[in-house]
């Protein structure tokens, strides 16, 4: 009965996802696309951090890399924005594969510097390399003349770029919970619990490390491909570790036992910072503190913390 309930209110959320242009004023449209992008971006990265255990700090770099890919190739080559969203995909996938085979060999702590490492190496190259990220300044100017698929969508109206987004956002989360929920997402879970025991099954421990790391990296150059044409602009600061703090913000805000946690704490991340920008130039210290203050509270994220609390409830 609870589960019936459950499954009701999260088709209701989607069903007014659906239908937010249509009694929502443009303010809350780019709130909206805004924390479906960085929902998905944590979503990526729990796969690492929540199923796997690897605490990776420079998933910011397959970000940025998918916001290059898709910006360089609208400014450059008119590509169809769909192509561009698995060109996206594919080179931050390449460049995930390529790190993860040096990071994974490596263990809690030591993966955690490398990675870091490896994505500040990342932002310094895009930073410093002018003739083709134009340094600084960043990749702007690009226009998306048509989407592709045969489809006529006029991409430069907020709403329907909304609508685009949850479409290849709802796709991607579909399929990263497909793989949570299939045998591969189990020994994922497994290797997080006890790596001794899977490496005593016979499995090889640093292949599927770094497959999820892959798969990771994947779908964060998609939520990077998504963010370039919202902001406009493709620049270094997307692989800055710093963006690669939000994702972890997030998915333990949320709650990282959960699918859904990295969304809902996209979400809260994305609305108290707009909240409290609105009445203080100081946001950063309050956001800080009310933070700190949820996650110290709530040790299973919201999400987690309120599921239980649910599910026990009159039990």
């Amino acid at each position: 009965m609870k589960q019936n309930i459950l499954l009701g209110v999260l088709l209701v959320a989607i069903a007014l996802l659906i239908a937010l242009p249509w009694y929502a004023p443009f303010f809350y449209i780019f709130i909206f696309t805004e924390i479906l992008i960085l929902g998905l971006f944590a979503v990526s990265f729990n796969l690492i951090f929540g199923y796997t255990g690897m605490l990776s700090f420079g998933h910011a770099a397959y970000f940025g890399m998918g916001a290059y890919t898709t910006a360089m190739l609208l400014l450059h080559q008119d590509w169809p924005f769909v192509y561009t969203l698995f060109a996206a995909m594919a080179l931050s996938g390449l460049l995930a594969l390529v790190i993860g085979f040096l990071c994974v060999r490596l263990s809690e702590v030591y993966f955690a510097m490398l990675t870091l490492a490896f994505g500040m190496m990342v932002f310094t190259i895009a930073h410093s390399w002018r003739d083709v990220t134009n340094g600084s300044d960043g990749i702007a100017g690009f226009r998306i003349k048509e989407f592709g698929l045969g489809l006529d969508l006029t991409i430069g109206n907020p709403a329907v770029y909304y609508h685009v987004t949850l479409v290849v956002v709802g796709i991607a989360a579909l399929i990263l919970y497909i793989i949570s929920r299939s045998s591969f997402g189990m020994i994922l879970k497994a290797i997080r619990q006890n790596p001794e025991r899977v490496s005593f099954c016979g499995l090889n421990i640093r292949s599927y490390r770094l497959a999820s790391f892959t798969i990771g990296g994947i779908f964060a150059g998609l939520a990077g491909a998504l963010i370039a044409p919202f902001l406009r602009v493709a620049s270094p600061e997307l692989m800055h570790w710093s963006m690669s703090a939000e994702p972890v913000l997030m998915s333990i805000l949320g709650g990282t036992g959960y699918f859904l946690g990295p969304f809902v704490g996209a979400a809260m991340f994305v609305l108290l910072e707009t909240w409290i920008t609105s009445f203080t130039e100081s946001w950063m210290l309050f956001l800080g503190i009310v933070l700190a203050l949820m996650v110290m509270f709530f040790r299973k994220g919201v999400l987690g913390t309120f599921l239980d609390w649910w599910m026990n409830k009159n039990d």
